[in-house]
């Protein structure tokens, strides 16, 4: 579990380049509105880690591919709830910079995705 859990980690540190940098793009230089490019760039992480983690991180060869990336898109949805919640908490209340915040939320949803997926989802 420790060795997954390192891989999960490398994998998660490329979708956070794929969430600033779609975060970034969005609310910076296309002014999208902070949670919306939030969301976006979170979601389309979720999408790039599921790839990763399915073939180097946790060697899946479940055949259904469609079902298993649903189960983790459905996890990173609720990750995604605790991501902004923490994002609101950190920068709305207490007015830490947001890109601050936002990688202190990364932190916590880390934790949340690793367990869910691995006992849920690619326990097989």
């Amino acid at each position: 579990m420790i060795q997954q859990f390192i891989k999960f980690c490398l994998v998660g540190g490329s979708g956070v380049v794929v969430d600033f940098g779609i975060t970034y793009l969005l609310k910076e230089l296309l002014k999208v509105n902070k949670y919306i490019a939030n969301s976006t760039g979170f979601i389309c992480a979720a999408t790039s880690n599921y790839i990763l983690n399915r073939i180097w991180t946790f060697s899946s060869t479940d055949p259904h591919v469609a079902r298993q990336y649903l189960i983790f898109i459905g996890i990173s949805l609720i990750g995604l709830a605790i991501n902004n919640a923490t994002i609101y908490v950190l920068n709305d209340r207490f007015k830490l910079n947001f890109y601050f915040a936002k990688l202190l939320a990364i932190g916590v949803v880390t934790f949340w995705n690793f367990f869910m997926n691995y006992f849920f989802n690619f326990s097989a």
